[in-house]
């Protein structure tokens, strides 16, 4: 499992503005990358929308807010324009970034163990170090507990 030190792994996706982006394109300040399982959930909703409004927070920490999930590119179309959503937003739709990250694999779900998206989320530096890594995240609180980790590093 990834964590706090190692080097992120470099990948190659599109984006929902039809440009391909690599992790060293979006180095040179820190870089909050969230896994999220699909566009238009309850859960995934929540966590976007609450990135998006922290969004200017995280910029005056010189820090960058991308979402990766499987959905497709029309998918994260229709995402960004009904909740307003300011951040880049990656599509992965062979989930071979997600399994880079360790946010693809085994979960339990209402005690039943499946393969799927596993929530989470990475504090990476301008450098591309992992700083602070979030596995199985609880939406609740998650934004400001990640605002509050960059504060503390």
């Amino acid at each position: 499992m990834l964590a706090a030190g190692q080097i992120a792994p470099n990948f190659s996706l599109e984006g929902d503005d039809s440009h391909i982006h690599g992790l060293n394109d979006l180095l040179g300040q820190n870089l909050v990358i969230f896994f999220y399982p699909k566009d238009l959930t309850p859960g995934c909703t929540t966590q976007a929308c609450e990135f998006n409004d922290a969004l200017d927070n995280f910029h005056k920490l010189s820090t960058n807010v991308i979402g990766i999930s499987k959905d497709n590119l029309a998918s994260h179309a229709r995402f960004k324009s009904k909740h307003a959503l300011r951040m880049l937003l990656l599509s992965d739709p062979d989930l071979a970034v997600h399994k880079q990250y360790d946010a693809y694999g085994h979960k339990k779900l209402y005690g039943k163990t499946t393969m799927g998206v596993i929530r989470s989320t990475f504090i990476i530096d301008k450098n591309g170090t992992i700083l602070r890594t979030w596995h199985n995240v609880r939406v609740k609180n998650h934004v400001q507990a990640v605002l509050d980790a960059l504060t503390k590093l």
